[in-house]
């Protein structure tokens, strides 16, 4: 399993951003780049749901409900992924988990606590 640290979350107001940070700093380079990453969120009582994921060669997929107001994004170097959350609403308030995708197995990170409101 890839051990995967998260942060970033916190109270924001509607509109503002957050930039979340999924880091997979003892994963080796050829590990890291060779993952799938995505975000999925998940308010109480609700199902997780899938928000945005990235390959391994870049390429993106977004969640109907934050296309072109999410990006999701991966750091080689640093061995990180992310997720800036741009004009967020109060329906994006859930808790936020990292998962990674690495030869056929799965792994998630902690989750973070994302809450818009005014």
């Amino acid at each position: 399993q890839v051990h995967l640290v998260e942060s970033g979350g916190g109270l924001v107001q509607p509109g503002g951003s957050l930039r979340l940070s999924c880091a997979a700093s003892r994963a080796i380079l050829s590990t890291f780049t060779a993952l799938t990453m995505a975000w999925y969120r998940q308010a109480p009582g609700l199902q997780r749901e899938l928000v945005a994921q990235i390959t391994p060669h870049g390429t993106t997929t977004y969640a109907d409900s934050v296309k072109g107001r999410f990006t999701i994004s991966k750091n080689n170097a640093k061995r990180t992924g992310y997720l800036q959350m741009d004009s967020l609403k109060p329906e994006d308030t859930a808790v936020y988990y990292c998962n990674v995708l690495f030869q056929g197995s799965s792994s998630w990170g902690q989750g973070t606590q994302v809450t818009v409101s005014s």
